[in-house]
C-alpha cells in the first residue's frame, strides 16, 4: 500500500572535474631559477678570475673550501669554490646545496656591496643582517681578498653586459638604497 509519499528527485549529476596539474613548487622554480642563471654567472666568475688573479693567492689554503652564499630573497643559494685549477660557481637549489666548509647568508644586495666593500661586513654581522657559520678564517680570506680588488665586481659583471647590465645593477641599487631607508 502506497501513503502519498514519493522519494525526492536525484540531484542532478555533476561530471567530475578534470585535475588540475599541478603547480610548481619551490623545489621546481628554484631549479628552473637556478639554470636560468648559470650562464651569467660561469661567465662572471671566468673573467672576473682572468682579471684578478691575485685573489687566489689571498685566500691561501682556503682556495678549495666550499662557500655556500646564500642570497636570502633569491629561490637558490651560490656554491663558490675559488680554486683556480677547478673554479666552481653555480646557482643551486637550497635541498640540493653541496656540505659547504661556510656558510654566508643575507640579502643579495647587502652580499653585492659586500663584494664591492662598500658595506661594513662586521657591522651587518653584529646588526645580524649577515649570517656566517663554518670556517670564520676561510670567510675572513675572502673578504680580505675582495678588499684588495681595484674598482667594483659588480659593476665589471653589468659591464659585461653593456647598457643592459648598467642599468639592472643601478635599478637594483636604487632599490637597495630605498629598501634601507
Amino acid at each position: 500500500m502506497t501513503t502519498g509519499t514519493s522519494t525526492p528527485p536525484a540531484p542532478p549529476r555533476v561530471p567530475p572535474r578534470a585535475p588540475r596539474a599541478p603547480r610548481p613548487g619551490p623545489g621546481a622554480l628554484s631549479r628552473l631559477a637556478c639554470l636560468a642563471v648559470q650562464p651569467i654567472l660561469s661567465r662572471t666568475v671566468r673573467r672576473i678570475a682572468a682579471r684578478h688573479p691575485s685573489l687566489f693567492a689571498r685566500l691561501g689554503p682556503h682556495q678549495t673550501t666550499d662557500f655556500l652564499i646564500d642570497p636570502v630573497e633569491l629561490p637558490f643559494a651560490l656554491h663558490l669554490r675559488p680554486d683556480p685549477e677547478a673554479l666552481i660557481f653555480r646557482a643551486v637549489p637550497r635541498d640540493a646545496a653541496p656540505r659547504a666548509g661556510a656558510v654566508i647568508r643575507g640579502r643579495f644586495m647587502l652580499l653585492l656591496e659586500l663584494v664591492d666593500s662598500e658595506e661594513d661586513g662586521d657591522a651587518a654581522f653584529f646588526s645580524r643582517d649577515l649570517e656566517v657559520s663554518g670556517d670564520t678564517e676561510a670567510v675572513v680570506r675572502l673578504r680580505n681578498a675582495l678588499d684588495d680588488v681595484d674598482g667594483s665586481i659588480a659593476e665589471e659583471t653589468a659591464a659585461m653586459f653593456g647598457r643592459p647590465g648598467r642599468a639592472i645593477l643601478a635599478r637594483l641599487r636604487r632599490a637597495y638604497l630605498n629598501d634601507s631607508e
